[in-house]
């Protein structure tokens, strides 16, 4: 292990539109002592070549818990950040987050998050995600798969990420995370995270598949078989939506407008 590395390990498929925007922000990082590991699920666009532009460390993935653990096998850091393609980080990130990571003894933490979007809309619904991961910190830990933090140590106490999970892999891994170790959000930073699932499954409809998936956790545990739609990868499609769904966003999108 190599004291002060951070690790950061990036799931992919079909990201050449995003991977550069993510690669250039960590690659302007005042925190310099880092490595990028790329767990690619078989793109058959530039996301490879970019990655090794910048001088990433690419490795077989699979889905999202697939490409992280398989990042973390080849990995070297002491700390751990999981992050998606589409997220963009301010300069300062790396050297905030481990600050205050290590100042609260945290060995598992999430991070506020901002849309990368104009709308009213979105700046309200991930105002309320932030609110509710916030919220429910103790009693039922919550962080999104874009932005995780985590010792090294701890994830090899736990296991990683559980690959046979259909969805909430993420929340799955700090739920079993938190029995063990503290817990935390780093307050001192934030991540940018695009729009496109809202912007491809619409916002009623995702804000109601999130609120069942919880639900279904919350009564029945694990989410280890399809009882949700879920797509990995293929945001450059159209939108899913029904005709009622489309009619609910615009209306929606009318009611709260800039």
């Amino acid at each position: 292990m190599n004291e002060g590395l951070v690790s950061i390990i990036i799931p992919t498929l079909n990201e050449e539109k995003y991977l550069p925007k993510l690669l250039k922000s960590i690659s302007e990082q005042t925190y310099k002592n880092y490595e990028i590991i790329v767990a690619d699920a078989g793109s058959i666009d530039n996301t490879v070549s970019i990655a090794n532009d910048y001088g990433a460390i690419v490795v077989k993935g699979g889905k999202p818990a697939v490409g992280r653990n398989n990042g973390t096998k080849v990995s070297r850091g002491e700390y751990l950040i999981f992050l998606d393609a589409d997220v963009i980080l301010p300069k300062d990130f790396l050297s905030k987050a481990i600050q205050d990571f290590d100042y609260h003894y945290y060995e598992v933490a999430t991070f506020s998050f901002e849309p990368i979007s104009k709308l009213k809309i979105d700046k309200i619904l991930f105002k309320i995600a932030n609110i509710l991961v916030r919220r429910t910190r103790k009693l039922y830990p919550l962080a999104p798969g874009f932005c995780i933090m985590s010792t090294r140590r701890l994830f090899r106490r736990i296991g990683g990420f559980d690959e046979t999970l259909y969805l909430a892999e993420d929340h799955d891994f700090v739920r079993r995370a938190s029995k063990l170790a503290k817990f935390g959000i780093i307050k001192e930073t934030k991540v940018e995270v695009s729009v496109r699932r809202l912007e491809k499954e619409g916002r009623v409809n995702l804000v109601r598949k999130y609120f069942q998936a919880e639900i279904y956790r919350a009564l029945k545990g694990k989410i280890d078989k399809e009882i949700l739609e879920y797509e990995f990868g293929k945001f450059q499609n159209t939108s899913n939506m029904s005709e009622f769904e489309k009619f609910l966003e615009r209306i929606l999108r009318f009611l709260i407008r800039d």
